[in-house]
């Protein structure tokens, strides 16, 4: 398993996320990712939970997220806003990899400003291709990439094709 940041760094990371949040809400750039009711999402290195959250609202009762991270304090973080909202359909998994979930499970799974930080890149892309429904969809974002580096490395495992690409995110489809 990665070695997650330390507690102070995650909590600061915690304090501009929360910021960013609030200038540019998550539920904007999930819109693009067309998530719909009783869809299964897997936030891979979900961090303090602002997509997790989201999803789970936008997928409902009968949907599920599952919210996967290195960070102890990630897990507990989402744990307590998925308590304070009602949310009973967030499952988180800490790892840095390894979902523990049925190959063919997940509709969609989000890989949001995460990547960049990643030592691990293919494994998570082939745990990502994994989990994914034949029809699933790999939604990623990370505004510390350009452009050409996310189109190059994102498929160069031959695992993912770009859909589409929208304002905010790309969405890549199983190859």
């Amino acid at each position: 398993m990665e070695k997650p940041m330390s507690d102070l760094s995650f909590r600061g990371m915690c304090l501009l996320l929360k910021i960013r949040d609030w200038v540019r809400p998550r539920g904007e750039i999930l819109k693009e990712v067309k998530i719909e009711s009783g869809f299964h999402i897997l936030d891979f290195g979900c961090g303090p939970g602002s997509y997790s959250i989201v999803a789970a609202k936008l997928v409902g009762p009968t949907g599920k997220v599952y919210s996967l991270d290195v960070h102890p304090l990630a897990i507990e973080r989402v744990h307590s806003l998925s308590s304070k909202s009602g949310l009973k359909n967030i499952e988180t998994i800490h790892s840095d990899c390894a979902t523990g979930l049925e190959s063919g499970s997940v509709d969609v799974v989000l890989l949001t400003d995460i990547f960049h930080m990643l030592k691990n890149r293919s494994s998570v892309l082939t745990e990502a291709h994994r989990v994914l429904k034949p029809a699933g969809i790999l939604a990623f974002s990370d505004h510390h990439m350009k452009e050409n580096e996310i189109l190059s490395k994102v498929p160069s495992g031959g695992l993912f094709k770009l859909s589409r690409k929208g304002k905010r995110i790309y969405i890549f489809a199983k190859q």
